[in-house]
C-alpha cells in the first residue's frame, strides 16, 4: 500500500485488529521512507443484489443511499453514529443472506423501518410518513397509535414488523 503522505510504495503493518463487529480488519501501517503512520480498513468485497424500484427500474444496491435515508430520518435525534452503522450493517447482512440477485425496494424499506423503530420512534415516524405515502392524517394517526400500543422490537431477535394490509407501501 502506498503511503498517503510521501507516496512511497513500501509500508509495513505494525498492528491489526478486528473492527465493525468483525466485518473489517483495521491495520496500522508505517511508511518505510518517511516514518509516518496511518490506518487502513480491509473489508470483503461481496456482490450485493440489484434493487427493484417501485416503478420497475433496477439499480445497484447503494449502502450510502441506505445510510443517507436513515440519517435523514434521524437528523437532530440523539442516536450515536455507531448504532446507525450497526443498523446499516444488519440490513446489509439480511440482503446478503437472501442470496438473491435482486431485492424489492419495498422489502428494504420494511427493514429500514424496523431498524429505525428500534433506534428512535420519532425517526421511525419521519421515515414512515414518506415511505408509506400517507393519503391523509387518519392514516398517519393510525401509525402513531399503533406505535404507542405495540412495544418496540429488537430487529436482531424478532420477525419483521407487520405493516398490515392497510398500509400504502407501493403507492397503490
Amino acid at each position: 500500500m502506498r503511503c498517503p503522505f510521501c507516496r512511497h510504495a513500501d509500508t509495513r503493518v505494525i498492528d491489526s485488529r478486528l473492527a465493525s463487529e468483525g466485518d473489517q480488519v483495521r491495520r496500522r501501517r508505517e511508511c518505510a521512507a518517511c516514518g509516518e503512520r496511518f490506518t487502513t480498513y480491509e473489508t470483503a468485497e461481496l456482490a450485493l443484489p440489484r434493487v427493484i424500484k417501485r416503478g420497475g427500474g433496477r439499480e445497484p444496491f447503494n449502502e450510502d443511499k441506505l445510510r443517507g435515508g436513515m440519517m435523514h430520518a434521524l437528523e437532530k435525534r440523539p442516536v450515536p453514529t455507531g448504532k446507525i452503522d450497526a443498523a446499516v450493517n444488519r440490513i446489509k447482512r439480511r440482503v446478503l443472506a437472501l442470496g438473491e440477485r435482486e431485492v424489492e425496494a419495498s422489502r428494504l424499506g420494511e427493514w429500514v423501518m424496523e431498524e429505525l423503530r428500534a433506534l428512535d420512534e420519532v425517526a421511525y415516524i419521519r421515515f414512515a410518513s414518506v415511505y408509506m405515502s400517507f393519503e391523509d392524517v387518519a392514516a398517519f394517526r393510525e401509525l402513531a397509535d399503533r406505535l404507542e400500543r405495540e412495544p418496540a422490537r429488537n430487529s436482531l431477535l424478532q420477525e419483521p414488523l407487520d405493516l398490515g394490509e392497510d398500509t400504502n407501501v407501493d403507492g397503490q
